[in-house]
C-alpha cells in the first residue's frame, strides 16, 4: 500500500463488493485478523486481502495507508476485544489480575497476530483507552503518579512479553512442540542426582511446571510487589503519632 489513504468522510464504498458486502475499516481488520490466524504474516498483503474481501485491492487504500497501518489497526482491535469484556470491580489487585489474564488469553486466541503486534504502539482509540483504564486503576488505588506509571509499564510489558513468547510456542509445528514438551521428561527428569542434584530433586515439579505458561505466576509476583510498594507509600505518608 502507499501513502494515499482517503479522508474518513470519503471512505465508505457506495457499491457492494463481489461478495455483496460493503467495505468498512472494521470488516477489513476482521478479515486481516482471520487471514493472519490462518496463514501468518504472509497473509497481510493487498492482493490476499482483496481476494478475501471480493474487492479490488486498490479499494483498501481508502482505509489504510499501507499494510503497517493495517497491522496497527489489527493490534488495536485485539486490545479492544479485551476491553469490551473487562468489567472492573473497584478492587485494584483483582482488576489488574483479571485484565492481565484477559489480555494474555485474547492474544493466545490469535497467536500469529500476537507475534506481529505485541511490540507495537498503535496510538489508536483502544490502546489509549487501555492506558487510561490501567493508570486509573493504579491511581485510584493510591499509587503516586511515578509509581503508577512504573507499575503500568512493567505490567503491560510483562503481559505482552509472555503473550508473544507463548504465541511462539503455539505456532510451532505440532511435532516440534511435542518434542520440546517431551524434552523435560526424557532429558531433565532423568538427570542423575550426583551430577545435577538440584534438577533431580525438583524434577517432578519442574516437568509439571514447564508444560504450562509462566504468566499467571509472574502476574501474581508483580501484583504482590506492587501491593508491597503501595504499603510502603502509605506508611511514608502516614502522619506520625504525637506523644
Amino acid at each position: 500500500m502507499s501513502e494515499r489513504v482517503v479522508p474518513e468522510e470519503g471512505r465508505r464504498r457506495r457499491r457492494p463488493t463481489k461478495q455483496g458486502t460493503v467495505l468498512s475499516e472494521e470488516l477489513i481488520v476482521e478479515t486481516a485478523l482471520r487471514l493472519i490466524h490462518e496463514h501468518g504474516a504472509a497473509a497481510l498483503t493487498v492482493r490476499r486481502l482483496g481476494a478475501a474481501l471480493g474487492a479490488d485491492p486498490s479499494a483498501l487504500y481508502r482505509y489504510f495507508r499501507d499494510t503497517d497501518d493495517l497491522l496497527l489497526a489489527v493490534a488495536d482491535e485485539l486490545i479492544g476485544r479485551t476491553l469490551r469484556r473487562f468489567r472492573p470491580t473497584g478492587e485494584w489487585r483483582a482488576d489488574l489480575r483479571t485484565l492481565g489474564l484477559m489480555m494474555h488469553s485474547d492474544y493466545q486466541a490469535h497467536p500469529q497476530a500476537a507475534m506481529l503486534t505485541c511490540a507495537r504502539v498503535t496510538g489508536r482509540a483502544n490502546e489509549t483507552r487501555s492506558v487510561e483504564t490501567i493508570l486509573g486503576i493504579l491511581r485510584g488505588a493510591g499509587f503516586p503518579d511515578p509509581e503508577a506509571v512504573r507499575i503500568y509499564h512493567v505490567f503491560v510489558d510483562q503481559t505482552l512479553a509472555f503473550a508473544a513468547l507463548d504465541a511462539a510456542v503455539f505456532v510451532l509445528p505440532p511435532g516440534a512442540r511435542k518434542a520440546e514438551e517431551e524434552t523435560w521428561r526424557r532429558t531433565y527428569a532423568r538427570l542423575p542426582a550426583d551430577s545435577h542434584p538440584h534438577i533431580a530433586a525438583a524434577a517432578p515439579v519442574l516437568v509439571a511446571e514447564m508444560g504450562r505458561s509462566g504468566y499467571p505466576a509472574a502476574l501474581e509476583m508483580i501484583l504482590a510487589a506492587a501491593a508491597a510498594r503501595l504499603q510502603q507509600v502509605r506508611s511514608q505518608h502516614r502522619p506520625e503519632k504525637r506523644p
